[in-house]
């Protein structure tokens, strides 16, 4: 779920845009955080996931492949980054979110029984797990699309905030804050989840689109480094570090504004912590990450992409074909090549 700051972002640090508005720019996505959303979000009114004819899960797969086609038809340059090996300070943070899977399956079974659809589905998402299969035909079609990824040596948001941060990319792609604490100059949020989307509990819709939150304008604006910044994700809670009870981002703020930092807090009594603070802040500070990568861009292979989602995972040929001559049209018009139209 990533630390959550988000309601002491200021809006003049939030630029609302487009996918189209993104164009020319490359896009450093955490994959598994875009592919966590699709599998979430791409289910049928009961909450079941888009499935082949073997039973496995191809929600993943449809976002990925169709989402990606509009990125490249506007002209945005996405990369995905992958998870590499999770940092010790995650693994308790894994296991209670395998708890809470596990139950929310639980849920699921007892509201489909009741028919109790809108129940069941709220449970299916919660109960969404990103399984090992899914991330390598993640990479395999990526690899047929022609779209450059990354693998990550740990943290796949840490890997694409240092893209960013070097200029190798526009901005980090994720839903999570955790990318500005790693430093990335830009963060692009809701790239998986534009147009109206209805609100969470409630029979309400909201018009969802991309936004871009500029780091140095959020810490000028709210008076802060981003080394308080990182004290105040570690006050709010991490997916390295429990939650302080009773501190909210708010309140965190105001702590850290008052003491400077979450030493002077500890020592001025302000607040507590029981665990190795220290060490969590070191790993926003420097992340694992890798230069070796290439981004580079190349033509679809048509075929490839036709036999893996349609011939390997039941997808229908018309629909897969479609999007593909619509990408096709679109850069033929405008650039001739993907290479040429991508710049």
């Amino acid at each position: 779920m990533g630390v959550r700051i988000g309601d002491i972002i200021p809006p003049e640090a939030v630029e609302k845009t487009s996918i189209k508005g993104l164009s020319g720019r490359v896009i450093a996505i955490d994959s598994y955080n875009i592919l966590y959303q699709f599998l979430s979000t791409i289910r049928g009114v009961d909450g079941r996931p888009l499935m082949d004819r073997r039973g496995r899960i191809t929600s993943h797969l449809s976002g990925l492949f169709f989402r990606t086609v509009n990125f490249l038809a506007e002209g945005l340059k996405p990369v995905y980054v992958f998870d590499g090996r999770p940092p010790e300070q995650k693994m308790e943070t894994i296991e209670r979110r395998a708890s809470v899977r596990s139950e929310a399956r639980r849920q699921y079974a007892e509201a489909l029984k009741a028919g109790d659809l809108e129940t069941a589905r709220k449970m299916a998402q919660r109960s969404a797990s990103l399984e090992q299969y899914m991330v390598d035909s993640s990479v395999e079609l990526l690899k047929r699309m022609g779209v450059p990824y990354v693998k990550a040596p740990s943290e796949g948001e840490a890997q694409a905030a240092h893209m960013a941060a070097k200029g190798d990319a526009y901005a980090s792609g994720s839903q999570d804050m955790d990318s500005l604490l790693f430093g990335s100059p830009r963060l692009v949020r809701n790239l998986s989840i534009v147009g109206r989307r209805k609100l969470p509990g409630r029979k309400e819709y909201v018009e969802v689109q991309p936004e871009v939150i500029y780091l140095d304008k959020a810490l000028s604006l709210l008076g802060i480094t981003r080394e308080q910044l990182i004290d105040i994700g570690i006050l709010v809670g991490t997916d390295y570090s429990p939650p302080i009870e009773g501190v909210g981002p708010k309140t965190a703020l105001k702590i850290v504004r008052e003491h400077g930092s979450i030493d002077r807090a500890v020592r001025e009594g302000a607040v507590s912590l029981d665990f190795d603070y220290q060490s969590v802040r070191e790993l926003f500070r420097s992340p694992k990450v890798t230069d070796s990568y290439r981004l580079e861009w190349s033509e679809p292979d048509r075929a490839g992409v036709i036999s893996l989602l349609c011939g390997e995972y039941d997808f229908s040929e018309e629909r897969v074909s479609k999007a593909l001559d619509t990408l096709g049209e679109r850069v033929k018009r405008l650039g001739g090549t993907l290479d040429a139209f991508l710049g």
